[in-house]
This record gives C-alpha cells, structure tokens and sequence, in this order.
C-alpha cells in the first residue's frame, strides 16, 4: 500500500502555478523525491478523464506516466538525480475509463525556496502536454487516441518496444493511422531524440526514390551536379520511416535489403559503404504476404522488416475512438482556421455510425467539409458530406429507437397468425444484454460472437442502452 501524502492544494503559489500553465493547455505534477504524486493540477481531468486529478494524488507518478521513465538508470532519473531538467520526453497517459494518448513531458528540479512555497516535500515539477500540443506536422494526425481493445494492445506493444531498437512493420487500411503509429514507436524509443525522416516510397518513381533513399555524389548521372544526403544518412540518430514500402520496385527491394540486413549503404556514384544509424519503420496498405507469393515482394525483405509486426485495425471496427478523434481533428482544423466550433451530438452520432472506408483520413476531410459550410458554432448533421449522411438509413440500425422492426404479414384466412410474442421493453433488452456481457466477463468480442453480430453492432446497442 502507498501511503497517502496529504496535497497542499490550497497554497496560493499552487493556485497559481496550476491556473497559468492551464491557461495554456498544461497540466502540472509535484512530485516528491521518491516520484509521488504530491499535487495535481485539476486540468488533468480535462484532457485526460474526470477523477483523474484525485486518483493520482499520493500515487506514485508511474501509476499515471508508465513505469519506464523515472526507474533508476533511466535517462530521465539520471537527468533528475544530476540537478538538470528533462524536457520532451514522450509518456502514454493512461485511464481507465477513455485509454490511453500520448503526451509530453519536461520534469524538472524544484530549488528548495520554491519547493517550500509550492509543499514541503516538493522536490519535482512535471509539466504534461497534451498529444495536440507536441508541435509535429499539421499534416499529420499526432494523436495517438486509443479506445478499442486493438489500439490498446498497439499501445501496450509499444510501451514493451520502449527500449528495443527493432524493426517494426506497420499494416492497415489506407488513412487508418500508420504514420501516427510509426511516430509513436519513435517517440517513445531510445531513438526520441534524434528524427524522424519519412519517405512515401510509392509516391517517389524508382530512379528518384533510389537517390532520395541513399544519396549521390556529384557526377552520379546527368544532372546530379553537387552531392546530395539521402534520407538513411539524415535519419541518422533517429527513425526512418519506409510508408507504402509494398509499391517499391523490385530491384529496389534488393538495394533495401542490404540496408536492413546487413547494416550499410552506399551513395550513387561511389562504391564506400557507409554504416546505418537509423531505426527502420516500414508500412503499407498491401497485403505483403500475398505480394510474396505472387513474386511482386521478396520474401527475404518481408521477414527482415516484419521483426515487430503492428497491425492497425480500420476505425469501423474502433467506433469508441471515432468521438475523441473527430474532437481532435475538429480542434485543430479550426485553431487553423481562426474558429471555435464544437460538434452537435446529432452529427457525432451520426459519424459514429458511418464505416469511414477512409479510415481517418476520411475522417479528416469530412470534418474539413463540415467547418466548410458552418456559418455558426455548431456543427449540424447538415454539414457533413452527403455520403455520411446519406448512409444512416443503409447502416445496422438496429440500436437506434428509430429504426422499428417492420410489422408483420397480415394473417391468411387459411393460416392464422399465431399470436406475435411481446416485444422486450427497453430495461429488459438492458438486462439480457447485461446478462451475456456478464457471461463472457464483458469480453465485447466473445459477447459478439455468441450473438451471431459483428463487435461494432453490439458497441452500437450497447451505446444505445446505456451500457458503455
């Protein structure tokens, strides 16, 4: 048992500390000098879940941050116990009740003047930023918001890579998030401080992408009139990401092997073979394991990228994260464009419903419409494309109160009908769901399967009976 360590959240240096970095969008933890939990400032509860401000005080922090972070030996404790501050270092902030998203981190000593002020066993200030606030590419989604069972286990999988350097391999639909996920390997590797080089190697036609991969020298081929890095040589210290790697071209593939498997490269126009330091992602939307089959993919290739495999599930079978996502991307699209807007309840529930072929990209672009049209500061059901709205009527409804089963056949005069068995009341629906939820320890995939429907319809029934 923790001992419980009384907060002084009265103190009028606390109040004031939490009220300013709230104002801008931090949370804010001191810590005492065994990494308790000594004060919280209560935005916790805004951008992770409400209660977490209470559940962590007198815990210690790697109840709420993981448990890699401040161990003795790591770089953030060594950092600490040497007087210097830790700034960005990348944590999953976890909740019991919504998941977990990634965050940022500057941990810093407290001198023993200021530290007096704010308890009297104040020894660490932590300041947490928001996934939206790490200041990565607009372009891309850098939420990583996980919800659903499998983006849970993607995050626990990353939280075990956190001190392995593998190769990591990245599968899903086009839009599901790849990128993101490869981001959140790097940032939470031994690897975060150095950066992370991405190449689109099916955007890129052969010739090019050989020269933008390793480099040349001046001469190499005609127009190559100074020498140039490739992206190995600048991810050099951090992460290079291969996106789309299942469209690189045969004879390619070959030069790639090389790289991942013996370690080295060499630039165009010249024979020295120069050492890789960089950690290798790949991703792709192909299905590598019939591409090696059918002679378009080498087979050697495939197993050496595929050490760590990461399947990322498309966002119709994670509804629980079309919420928060679409909160995330509405939040960012209009800070771009000078707005504040919020999203009704009738059009969220409406998004919820929709499979998204485009996964979160598609996502993305809706919203974009949506912010398009709205003059005010509600985003309706009206502002949405028509192939989302439009779709509520094709969906599995069968949740939804209006979407009333048909009545029946008028009975013939030869056959009578047999009198029709009572429908079940809203709270008796609510019980037999209950009751096969409790059977399979709310287990949403077996609950699913013994009732002969997909997980996403029962999420949707039990979203509509008021059992999430």
């Amino acid at each position: 048992m923790n001992q419980q360590i009384p907060a002084d959240t009265g103190s009028v240096a606390w109040r004031a500390i939490e009220t300013s970095f709230g104002a801008l969008g931090r949370a804010v933890l001191v810590l005492d000098a065994s990494y308790q939990v000594l004060q919280a400032s209560e935005y916790l509860d805004t951008f992770v879940c409400g209660g977490t401000c209470a559940r962590i005080l007198g815990r210690p922090v790697s109840d709420l941050l993981g448990s890699r972070l401040f161990v003795p030996g790591a770089a953030l404790h060594r950092a600490l116990s040497q007087g210097r501050r830790a700034e960005g270092r990348r944590a999953f902030i976890k909740c019991p009740n919504t998941g977990a998203q990634l965050v940022s981190l500057t941990v810093a000593p407290l001198p023993g003047e200021q530290a007096r002020a704010l308890h009297e066993q104040a020894r660490f200030l932590v300041v947490i930023r928001p996934a939206d606030a790490l200041g990565m590419p607009e372009e891309v989604d850098d939420a990583l918001i996980a919800r659903s069972p499998g983006m849970l286990q993607i995050v626990a999988l990353i939280e075990a890579l956190s001190e392995s350097e593998a190769t990591v391999l990245i599968t899903g639909e086009s839009g599901a998030g790849k990128e993101v996920v490869a981001r959140a390997v790097h940032a939470h590797s031994p690897r975060a401080a150095g950066p992370f080089v991405a190449v689109n190697t099916g955007a890129i036609p052969g010739p090019l992408l050989e020269s933008e991969l390793f480099g040349h020298v001046r001469g190499a081929f005609s127009g190559a009139v100074r020498d140039r890095r490739g992206s190995i040589d600048l991810a050099r210290g951090g992460t290079l990401f291969l996106d789309e790697i299942g469209d690189m071209l045969l004879d390619l593939q070959v030069k790639l092997l090389r790289v991942v498997q013996q370690r080295e490269y060499a630039r165009l126009g010249e024979s020295i073979a120069r050492p890789v330091d960089a950690r290798i992602i790949a991703a792709t939307h192909v299905d590598l394991e019939r591409a090696v089959q059918e002679r378009r993919f080498r087979e050697d290739l495939y197993y050496r990228l595929r050490v760590v495999p990461i399947a990322i599930p498309p966002l119709r079978e994670r509804p629980e994260e079309i919420g928060p996502l679409a909160r995330h991307l509405l939040a960012r699209i209009t800070q771009r464009a000078g707005r504040a807007l919020v999203l009704s309840p009738d059009a969220l529930d409406v998004m919820v419903r929709y499979p998204w072929p485009g996964n979160v990209r598609q996502l993305d672009n809706a919203l974009e419409h949506a912010v398009a049209l709205c003059q005010g500061q509600t985003l309706q059901v009206e502002h949405l494309p028509p192939e989302v709205r439009q779709s509520v009527s094709d969906n599995d409804l069968v949740s939804s109160p209006a979407a009333a089963p048909a009545p029946p056949p008028a009975p013939t005069a030869a056959a009578p009908a047999a009198p029709a068995a009572p429908a079940l009341a809203p709270a008796d629906k609510t019980e037999e769901l209950r009751q096969v939820l409790n059977t399979h320890h709310w287990n949403r995939q077996a609950a699913a399967q013994s009732l002969g429907i997909s997980r996403t319809t029962l999420w949707r029934r039990m979203r509509a009976l008021g059992l999430e």
